[in-house]
């Protein structure tokens, strides 16, 4: 028992050291912190007071250049307003110098005028007294002039009016009259000078049309199946197309003849097209030609937007446009209707150009002009009146509308671009080789200048060129002169004047080439 009990006073002595010895480490280890924390609460007031002394010197330094640049930009803005002030003064001090310099002037002319007033009063009264005697002088003379005229003064003015007033309105009237007959024969030059550039400035093709189209085939033994068994293929081609199909001994080629080209057109495409299937029998004959009736119509509306794509119009109806394009499949007295159309747009357009009016209006009414005979309702109005309801009916610029009724008189022109598609449309269609029945009248005038020429002394040869608009005459050198030349070259005109009828001017132009030859042997 008493063992037990040391052992436990030993145990609690134990604890008690160790309590003690615990407390005693501890209170070593918290001295040990606070020693450490107390040295780097120093080092930390040490760099914050190190910080702050560098803060410091920066906003010292910062307050010190601002100071400076404010100090610098202040005596700039006072040395600036101090030149200013300068400046002002020295202006001050001129304008200054320059009043009075002024009031001196003034007072200096002031002095001169009062002498000069006093001078012109002196002169004005003696030049009263003079124009006092002059009157006298005068009113003695009318007097004397009176008693021997047996007119009083009235009288005279009013005849010495009458005779002046009659004398100038002969002269008035002469120079009126010259005034007219100058300003006619200036306006026919212009015109005829707008005509003939416009003429020349557009190039037109050949647009004659015939009424037959061949078609080329590689052999001879295709006509036989296009022929077929006792000519069936050609009867349902015909009849199917409405063409004459001619087969006759020409090689390699087929005539179809129809005065209608949009069903030469539909009937060559056909031979086309069943040549090249190689399959050709009165089924498929039918069958192809309704397939190309298709084909064509829409080549139709393409013809017509590249037609007025070309002419630069724009907003077009769209029925007009595809009725531009069947003008490709109509002729005029043998002139394709479209080149015709084309051609008169142009010429219209040049000469608008030239008289300063509308050029894109002017080529529209050139474009549509004809648009009445392409119109597929029978109907008894002439093509002009009927283009015009037309374009009145699609809503066309109404000096359009009244350029295409009045192209061929049937109607008024109210606007100056009807006269122009008028003379364009008669240029067009009058051109040599344009249409078929001028062809012979035009070689035959061509051929009546020649012979005319031919027939002075001394011609050796003759030719006209440039559609007859030129003709050149070469004569014999040996025989005709210079001077003779000149006046051949004027004598030729004037008999073409005289004897002939032509469209525009034609060029006269004798030629004399002397050539002299020798031999070195």
């Amino acid at each position: 028992m008493s063992q037990y009990l040391l052992l436990i006073l030993g145990l609690l002595g134990g604890l008690a050291g160790g309590f003690f010895v615990g407390q005693s480490l501890l209170k070593k280890n918290l001295k040990n912190q606070e020693e450490e924390a107390e040295r780097k609460a120093a080092d930390i007031i040490r760099n914050a007071n190190a910080n702050a002394e560098s803060v410091k010197r920066d906003k010292m330094l910062e307050a010190k250049e601002h100071y400076l640049k404010l100090k610098t930009e202040f005596e700039d803005d006072s040395n600036r307003r101090k030149n200013i002030i300068i400046q002002n003064e020295q202006k001050v001090k001129q304008m200054q110098q320059q009043a009075a310099q002024m009031i001196e002037q003034n007072k200096r002319a002031e002095t001169d005028l009062e002498a000069k007033n006093v001078k012109l009063n002196d002169q004005l009264e003696i030049a009263n007294k003079k124009k006092e005697e002059a009157d006298k002088l005068h009113q003695q003379q009318v007097t004397q002039l009176e008693k021997i005229a047996n007119l009083t003064a009235e009288q005279a003015k009013q005849q010495l009016v009458d005779a002046l007033k009659s004398e100038a309105e002969s002269k008035a009237s002469s120079f009126v009259k010259q005034a007219i007959e100058e300003a006619k024969l200036s306006a026919t030059k212009e015109a005829k000078k707008i005509v003939i550039e416009t003429i020349q400035r557009t190039a037109a093709e050949q647009a004659i049309e015939n009424c037959v189209s061949v078609f080329n085939i590689e052999s001879d033994e295709i006509k036989g199946k296009i022929i077929g068994r006792e000519g069936r293929n050609i009867r349902a081609l015909e009849a199917a197309t409405g063409v004459e199909i001619i087969v006759d001994d020409t090689p390699e080629a087929i005539v179809i003849s129809s005065f209608d080209p949009v069903r030469r057109e539909v009937a060559r495409l056909s031979l086309h097209r069943l040549v090249q299937d190689g399959r050709i029998h009165p089924a498929r004959i039918e069958e192809i030609v309704n397939k190309t009736r298709k084909d064509i119509d829409n080549e139709v509306i393409e013809i017509g937007e590249r037609t007025v794509i070309d002419l630069g119009i724009h907003g077009l109806h769209p029925e007009l446009i595809k009725m531009v394009g069947r003008m490709r499949f109509r002729s005029s007295y043998g002139q394709n209707l479209l080149q015709h159309s084309r051609e008169v747009a142009k010429l219209c357009a040049t000469m608008a150009a030239e008289m300063g009016l509308n050029v894109k209006l002017a080529k529209r009414a050139g474009l549509l002009h004809d648009i009445g005979k392409v119109n597929q309702e029978e109907s008894d109005l002439p093509h002009a009146i009927l283009g015009m309801e037309m374009a009145k009916k699609y809503k066309e610029n109404p000096e359009v509308c009244n350029a295409i009724g009045a192209h061929h008189d049937e109607i008024e022109m109210t606007s100056m671009i009807s006269p122009i598609i008028q003379v364009c449309d008669a240029i067009s269609g009058s051109r040599p080789g344009a249409r078929r029945e001028m062809m012979e009248s035009y070689a035959r005038r061509l051929r009546d200048l020649e012979d005319l020429a031919l027939s002075f002394n001394g011609v050796e040869k003759c030719y006209a060129i440039q559609a007859g608009r030129e003709l050149r005459v070469i004569v014999d050198a040996e025989n005709c002169s210079d001077e003779q030349a000149s006046q051949m070259s004027f004598n030729i005109s004037q008999r073409i004047e005289k004897e002939m009828q032509y469209p525009g001017q034609i060029k006269v132009c004798v030629i004399r080439e002397m050539r002299s030859v020798a031999y070195a042997k």
